[in-house]
């Protein structure tokens, strides 16, 4: 039985944890949470890929940023940060897919060397940033990309709840963009590795494709989901 672990985030967990369907599992993989609460990295060794989530802000410090800034959490979770980096290092050292979704994306940057903005701004926050409902904008896809070539198309809708950005002046080791936002300010909206030899699939995307209107239409949820199941199938640990 094949096993896909799913961070654990203090924000709307089970949107994930319910993305993924009985029918689309199959009789083949089952979910296992994966949480720095019940510091269950031991469990780590039973998956065969992981979806880091979205969530709080990363601690500042680990990238450099500044103590203090706009729309700053009240507290931060240092212990989830560290739990999450032994994850993906354990992904990487056994070669394993990883699907990192919006704090996902930008801590997978980090932990590849590279920085993220602390906050948007107020203009880019009106596009981005989360109100009662997800913000929804237009996507461009780099075409030839691992993304481009997963969802069959150039462009696309997407959600975004986000006020924290990929900074592309400082992208981590062997990540590429494959994806940016449309607009006047355009930002990254996905990253993947760029030399993709002896790598396991890997997608980091800043919107929510776990709930997103339309999600099953949506190529840019379903398309990429049925990727990442399909790459757990042939994980081989």
């Amino acid at each position: 039985m094949k096993k896909i672990g799913i961070s654990y985030t203090e924000t709307n967990f089970r949107n994930y944890w319910n993305w993924f369907t009985p029918e689309e599992l199959g009789e083949d993989i089952e979910l296992l949470e994966l949480s720095f609460q019940q510091n269950n990295s031991s469990d780590f060794q039973y998956c065969d890929g992981f979806v880091l989530t979205g969530g709080i802000d990363v601690l500042p410090e680990l990238y450099g940023g500044a103590k203090d800034y706009p729309y700053r959490p009240e507290i931060f979770l240092p212990e989830r940060d560290e739990f999450e980096k032994e994850m993906y290092i354990y992904a990487q050292t056994h070669n394993m897919p990883v699907l990192g979704i919006c704090r996902g994306m930008q801590y997978i940057n980090i932990l590849e060397g590279g920085t993220v903005f602390e906050d948007n701004g107020e203009q880019l926050n009106l596009v981005h940033k989360k109100g009662t409902e997800d913000k929804v904008h237009g996507l461009s896809l780099v075409p030839g990309s691992l993304l481009h070539l997963t969802t069959g198309i150039e462009n696309g809708t997407v959600n975004s709840a986000h006020h924290q950005r990929v900074h592309p002046d400082h992208l981590g080791a062997n990540l590429m963009i494959s994806a940016y936002s449309e607009g006047e300010q355009p930002i990254i909206e996905a990253l993947e590795f760029e030399d993709k030899s002896n790598k396991a699939f890997m997608l980091a995307v800043q919107w929510h494709p776990e709930r997103m209107q339309e999600k099953e239409s949506n190529p840019l949820s379903q398309k990429i989901k049925e990727r990442f199941i399909k790459a757990i199938k042939e994980s081989k640990k």
